[in-house]
């Protein structure tokens, strides 16, 4: 009998991981190299400017509470991971803790989460190009490098390299991995420059108050220093593709959590400690503040290191969005075409260019601040789920193996819940509405084609 909430069983997730086109190639490094990649990027560079006017020094609490949020969602995942090591996250996880309807509901969710977090990174890579450009005396036509909500005609610079990565993706995971790896040791020796040139100018009266909005402003600031985080959910994307995913998935998330946390905080401190939080400039928060103290060499590094390592968080999050779109064709719930495997380079080729096209789209024709806030909903939503299923695959799939598991459930998932509603309700109501639409047109396309030519309902 044909279902909504039918679920999937452990051996039929299994069967679908068995049966993969794909390589398995990485290793822990590997995947904590994709975290750090895909989380280290825009977030730091842009969204710590906009975390600091928002909560002032109290940053560095907006900061930790996030990495808390995170840290525990992290543990949830790792769990679910070891469980089910699939490609598709959290889309997979649903299928067999809530059924179909809700695995669709977060696959849907998710493709906004991984789609506006391209996007946003390629518009913040654009944002410190054009900078760069133009402290070397460069200037392009403004109509050519801003979005038609802010007077121009399309972000081109965004376009150019969302497709340039969504290429490189075409050619496969393995060629895609070494790239990133060897961006990712830039990004962190860029960021650790950072400290070591600012730490010495450190001028603690910056520093005070702490607090100049109160715990309100720290608050609305962790709101938007999420985004800082968001992409290491892009690990577990990737267990399908993995040696060993029992194993190297925790470690690969852990890794990349501990080395993002220090950094950022670190991060956070010296900025705001080196330039008064109301001239830090958004856009150009990093490399403008080490000109301010006058190593305007250092902010041509760091802002040319910056446009580098963006490319590595372009790259993995546009990976974990092609993965669902390929897991979500596999069983049906969208076009086939979306889960052929190209026969030379073994990667999705069709939705990989889908992908990169659409992404493309949203970063040249809308404003980063729209785009951040419609990323940070769809992921805290996210994370509500998996916590939600670890409670009730506890309960439900008691007989599964797990690897790894979550400490002190049920308590850990529902503090988990509590942080990440906690941040949703900081967020702007115009964000609820838009996130609120997206789902009701994602219902209406499941009732419409995805339950129709399910597998899982036509095997009934």
């Amino acid at each position: 009998m044909s279902s909504i909430w039918k679920t999937k069983s452990p051996a039929q997730i299994a069967e679908a991981a068995e049966h993969t086109q794909l390589k398995k190639n990485l290793t822990a490094f590997d995947l904590a190299a994709l975290g750090i990649g895909s989380v280290v990027g825009t977030g730091i560079f842009v969204a710590t400017g906009e975390g600091a006017h928002l909560a002032g020094p109290g940053v560095l609490l907006s900061f930790i509470i996030a990495a808390i949020t995170c840290g525990l969602c992290a543990l949830t995942y790792s769990e679910l991971a070891c469980m089910f090591p699939v490609a598709g996250s959290t889309y997979s996880y649903s299928y067999v803790a809530f059924g179909e309807v809700i695995a669709w509901i977060i696959g849907w969710d998710l493709m906004l989460e991984y789609l506006v977090s391209a996007s946003a990174v390629a518009s913040g890579w654009s944002g410190i190009f054009i900078g760069l450009l133009e402290s070397a005396g460069l200037k392009l036509p403004k109509a050519l490098l801003t979005t038609p909500l802010a007077g121009g005609i399309i972000d081109l610079p965004a376009v150019i390299i969302t497709l340039l990565i969504t290429w490189i993706l075409f050619i496969g995971i393995r060629e895609s991995a070494r790239i990133n790896n060897i961006i990712v040791l830039v990004k962190v020796a860029v960021i650790l420059l950072f400290i070591f040139l600012g730490v010495r100018h450190i001028n603690l009266a910056n520093l005070k108050p702490m607090m100049p909005y109160g715990w309100g402003g720290v608050m609305r600031g962790a709101a938007i220093i999420f985004f800082a985080y968001i992409g290491f959910d892009a690990v577990s994307t990737a267990a399908e593709e993995t040696k060993n995913p029992k194993k190297d998935v925790p470690l690969g998330l852990m890794i990349c959590l501990g080395v993002v946390i220090v950094l950022y905080v670190a991060v956070a401190f010296v900025l705001t400690g080196i330039v008064p939080f109301k001239e830090i400039v958004v856009d150009n928060a990093l490399p403008g503040a080490l000109a301010s103290i006058g190593i305007r060499w250092g902010g041509a590094l760091v802002a040319t290191g910056a446009i580098i390592g963006m490319v590595s968080t372009l790259l993995v999050t546009l990976y974990g969005q092609i993965r669902i779109f390929m897991v979500m064709a596999r069983d049906g719930l969208l076009p086939a075409a979306f889960s052929k495997i190209h026969p030379k380079h073994r990667t999705p080729h069709i939705c990989t260019w889908i992908t990169g096209v659409a992404t493309a789209l949203i970063a040249g024709l809308f404003p980063l601040p729209m785009i951040i806030n419609l990323c940070n909903i769809g992921t805290l939503f996210a994370f509500i789920l998996v916590s939600v299923g670890v409670i009730v695959l506890r309960k439900t799939r008691p007989e599964v193996e797990r690897k790894f598991r979550t400490p002190g459930v049920p308590f850990t998932p529902l503090i988990t819940i509590g942080f990440c509603f906690y941040l949703m309700s900081h967020l702007p109501g115009v964000t609820w509405v838009r996130f609120g639409a997206w789902l009701l047109a994602g219902l209406a396309i499941y009732f419409m084609y995805g339950f129709r030519h399910s597998k899982l309902q036509k095997s009934a």
